[in-house]
């Protein structure tokens, strides 16, 4: 059973799925305020960013 996980990555999978939602209630929340503040946008802007590279780096391991 552990080697069907595996091979269909259930974990890095798993995690992405729970990255993205994060990243959409993050969003939702930045949307909701009546006015960002610089650190709000701040916060914002780095946590796309985080999400962008790890959304990169496991496209790429996808494709191998």
């Amino acid at each position: 059973m552990a080697t069907k996980l595996d091979e269909w990555k259930v974990l890095p999978r798993l995690m992405m799925l729970v990255t993205t939602i994060m990243y959409i209630r993050c969003l939702e929340w930045a949307l909701s305020q009546p006015d960002l503040s610089v650190s709000q946008a701040g916060l914002i802007s780095v946590v796309t960013g985080a999400f962008t590279g790890s959304f990169g780096i496991w496209m790429g391991k996808e494709s191998k």
